[in-house]
């Protein structure tokens, strides 16, 4: 999908737009497959206290790689039952966009439907997929400042997703390509790809850059 950012002045601070994006016959319902908040309690923000990547000299979105989020992709790809590689793929999917908190929080202030984190989640599947979950307490507000919880969420999204696909399938697609394309163009979406459904232009443009992801992803999670 051919995209052009954009930089707009919103509240003194520069944020990206996309000036264009190819249309699709499919609905945008996923996360990716959203004011102020609540401060989180200690207890909620304990669940997810991974290590910061090693950034003396600069913030960790600066020359943003999801590869540097190895040992929380694994640690929570393996906590949700899906393939680390499929999570790291996802990250490089979303990593088209600068991932500056502030200048995701910006942006939410004119985008009626914004995604958060560094897997582009928005609120409705975040709320979904925290419920009976150990971060179950932490609010769609916190994902741009936590890559961890980001990554926590989008391995459960993953799972509840691959939860949800019909035993037989009538598709050349795998499962991790049938998975990817329900986060990006939801549940039901993904459902009717599984049962022989052409993806539009949108989804093909994401399962396409997955592909060009995959072994980029798979070198990263071994890391």
């Amino acid at each position: 999908m051919a995209k052009q950012w954009v930089w707009i002045a919103v509240g003194g601070v520069a944020v990206g737009a996309l000036a264009a994006q190819c249309g699709d016959d499919e609905p945008s319902t996923a996360s990716g497959p959203s004011t102020s908040s609540p401060a989180p309690s200690a207890t909620a923000s304990a669940t997810t206290s991974e290590p910061k990547p090693s950034a003396s000299a600069k913030n960790w979105w600066e020359d943003y790689d999801p590869a540097q989020f190895a040992v929380p992709v694994r640690k929570y790809a393996a906590q949700a039952g899906i393939r680390p590689q499929l999570l790291m793929a996802i990250l490089y999917n979303e990593s088209y966009k600068p991932h500056d908190p502030e200048l995701e929080r910006s942006w939410a202030r004119i985008d009626s439907d914004p995604a958060f984190g560094i897997a582009n989640m928005h609120r409705p599947a975040f709320d979904e997929t925290k419920r009976g979950r150990p971060f179950a307490k932490r609010t769609w507000e916190e994902l741009p400042d936590d890559p961890a919880l980001a990554i926590q969420a989008a391995a459960w999204h993953l799972h509840d997703l691959a939860e949800r696909l019909p035993s037989k399938r009538s598709t050349t697609l795998t499962k991790d390509e049938l998975l990817a394309l329900g986060y990006n163009a939801g549940g039901g979406n993904m459902r009717a790809f599984a049962r022989g459904a052409k993806p539009g232009t949108q989804a093909q443009s994401y399962l396409d850059r997955l592909r060009e992801n995959w072994d980029k992803s798979a070198k990263a999670v071994q890391s």
